[in-house]
């Protein structure tokens, strides 16, 4: 967001943190009153904190480590109690307590990341004064806090993965669509080219990026009961997205084809042709791709675009016309597919 004010990055970040910041607050009020309800007769803070370390803006993870976070403490209070009634403390047993602790992270952990929760409770359990009573206390507010967690967090201000997935259709749209007249307009322009050979490998790792955070959208699907009626929708825009994303390799195609015959020829009577004959093209491709992510009917502008390389081709049959009308005749050809 370069060029943005202050103002307008903090505005952005709230819109985008809030509704998890809203949801941690109030499933940590509800813990800890739920605890207090159940009987809890010191300050329930494990239960409050439940929300705060576990809560994600994708429910799957937050199911995940709430999980893992359970079975952190129990394995934690377990390994801390045992040890404490076996043996004073030390530095030799701290180091005994961590190491095993670490090696029972490694086996309680999602597989990417240690689970250091097996390790943090084992320490506070070693270091109260009176450890099983904590212990107890924090086996049963952690599970209240993880079940309270677990039930509000799906339905309180969940993502709206259509209207997620919905937006990034249309940057991937404006990104292939600037991208395409870009990188034509750089036709027989040594500088114009190589500058846009970095801007479209710019483009091409956002889109790519799109397209992981679509899948990410589907998936949150699952986890999201108020949302599940869309499903269907949200598959869709993925699958248009997943088009955009197959289309990156013929723009950086014409990028890169577009910095070559610049940078040997210079700017040449036949690279200004094909400029001038590409620039059209570029332009009905582009909206082509944007009525497919779109959901509309491509045809009218994919046929456009087909008429103008069709009189490219009349004009130039040279190799070096046939390289630079090629990238667009393969995204023509994504195009056209989609309707099939």
């Amino acid at each position: 967001m370069t060029g943005v004010s202050p103002w307008a990055r903090a505005g952005h970040r709230l819109r985008v943190q809030g509704p998890t910041a809203a949801r941690i607050l109030v499933i940590a009020v509800l813990c800890w009153q739920t605890a207090l309800w159940a009987g809890a007769d010191q300050p329930p803070v494990f239960a409050a904190i439940v929300p705060l370390l576990c809560l994600r803006g994708d429910s799957a993870a937050s199911l995940t480590a709430l999980l893992l976070r359970i079975l952190g403490v129990l394995a934690g209070v377990a390994l801390g109690v045992t040890v404490v009634g076996l043996f004073r403390p030390s530095t030799l047993v701290l180091a005994v307590v961590i190491g095993l602790a670490l090696l029972c992270g490694t086996v309680i952990s999602s597989g990417t990341t240690l689970n250091v929760q097996v390790a943090v409770t084992s320490l506070l359990v070693f270091a109260n004064p009176a450890p099983e009573s904590y212990g107890v206390a924090r086996l049963w507010e952690n599970a209240l806090g993880g079940a309270v967690t677990a039930v509000l967090a799906p339905v309180l201000w969940p993502r709206d993965p259509r209207r997620e997935v919905a937006a990034l259709a249309r940057e991937c749209a404006d990104g292939l669509a600037e991208g395409l007249v870009r990188g034509t307009r750089a036709i027989g322009s040594p500088d114009a080219a190589r500058a846009n050979r970095a801007a479209a490998q710019a483009v091409a790792d956002r889109l790519r990026g799109c397209g992981a955070e679509a899948r990410e959208a589907e998936k949150a699907m699952r986890f999201n009961p108020l949302r599940r009626r869309h499903r269907a929708e949200v598959t869709e825009l993925g699958n248009r997205i997943d088009l955009a994303v197959r289309a990156v390799p013929q723009l950086l195609s014409l990028a890169a084809e577009a910095e070559f015959f610049s940078v040997r020829d210079g700017p040449v009577p036949a690279l200004a042709r094909a400029r001038t004959a590409l620039l059209p093209v570029a332009e009905a491709t582009g909206r082509a791709l944007a009525a497919i992510l779109a959901g509309r009917d491509p045809g009218a502008d994919a046929a456009a675009a087909r008429a103008g390389l069709a009189r490219y081709t009349e004009q130039d049959r040279e190799p070096r016309a046939v390289v630079l009308r090629r990238p667009f005749i393969r995204i023509l050809d994504l195009c056209d597919g989609s309707r099939s």
